[in-house]
């Protein structure tokens, strides 16, 4: 191989980003795209030619945007699977319904938006590569504030992930996740401008310090491209060391 960085480049490649408006879903993009991809970025509100207005928890419409790609570029190849929203509560006081809301973007959305590109991957013969923010609170028990329906949904994400990479591995589909932890983005703001939890967090976590977006384009590209040719199933935390605790 002449050039070894060749590989975690994404030329020709068609990458759809969910959650790709803003926080790690935009610079993601942005990486993307600065790599030499494609980038359809589905989010609730739609800003340029390539993004599309998609509700990931319904069905149809994320059929419809899946085919809508198709269309216009002839191929899936990667996906970014990272459309999520969190209600911190206390278990005692959050409503059916609340849960139910967060079960649907971070759950049900991360399967329909993983079955349709996989069977778009699968139909064009290429396989295809799939990349889901899980997240350290999928993995630990947390405890610096009650959020049960983000850390029930994560986890589920990270046992998604490796399922669906047994299932679809002679096909020619890897799927990954990373595990981020907290991350300055809107999805945290609440969590950012309290200064006793930053506290906190900086005190857990080995490293000190919440995590910028920028810094997850790494794992992501590793994982989104073919410099990770023989890894699939796996949860790759970008935390500052603290799932090593």
């Amino acid at each position: 191989m002449n050039d070894p960085l060749s590989q975690f480049r994404l030329d020709g490649d068609v990458a759809v980003v969910t959650g790709g408006a803003s926080g790690i879903g935009r610079t993601i993009a942005e990486a993307f795209a600065g790599v030499g991809a494609r980038v359809a970025r589905f989010d609730l509100k739609a800003e340029g030619p390539d993004d599309y207005e998609v509700d990931v928890t319904d069905e149809q419409q994320v059929t419809a945007a899946f085919a809508d790609v198709m269309k216009r570029h002839g191929r899936v190849d990667v996906l970014f699977n990272n459309a999520g929203i969190a209600l911190r509560r206390p278990t005692i006081e959050l409503s059916f319904e609340d849960w139910n809301k967060v079960v649907a973007v971070n759950m049900t959305g991360v399967f329909l938006c993983a079955r349709e590109a996989a069977r778009h991957m699968l139909a064009g013969g290429r396989g295809g590569r799939i990349v889901n923010t899980a997240s350290i609170m999928g993995i630990s028990g947390g405890g610096l504030y009650p959020n049960i329906s983000y850390q029930a949904t994560k986890g589920a994400v990270v046992n998604m992930t490796r399922a669906l990479a047994v299932e679809w591995a002679r096909q020619g589909i890897r799927v990954n996740a990373i595990a981020p932890t907290w991350v300055r983005t809107p999805l945290i703001r609440a969590i950012t401008e309290n200064s006793e939890v930053m506290k906190r967090i900086e005190e857990i976590t080995p490293m000190g310090r919440i995590a910028e977006p920028e810094e997850l384009v790494g794992a992501v590209l590793f994982l989104a491209s073919r410099a990770s040719a023989m890894v699939t199933g796996h949860v790759l935390a970008v935390d500052g060391g603290f799932l090593a605790q």
